[in-house]
């Protein structure tokens, strides 16, 4: 097989594979919502942006109690 004769194993090969996936995946996802962003000039809100949010809002309603 063509793997063997770089001297990579079967499984390094799915672990690189699978790791270049996400790495395509992530890249091609934020590419696709900075373009949005520029064309629309809407800001994309993510859910770590939500949780932070929240998480802000429940304090300062603490604080304000």
């Amino acid at each position: 097989m063509m793997w063997e004769e770089l001297g990579i194993s079967g499984g390094t090969a799915i672990i690189i594979l699978v790791a270049l996936y996400f790495i395509i995946k992530w890249a091609v996802k934020n590419g696709t919502i900075e373009a949005y962003e520029k064309i629309t000039g809407n800001k994309v809100k993510d859910d770590i942006d939500e949780f932070f949010q929240k998480e802000a809002a429940e304090k300062e309603n603490k604080e304000t109690q």
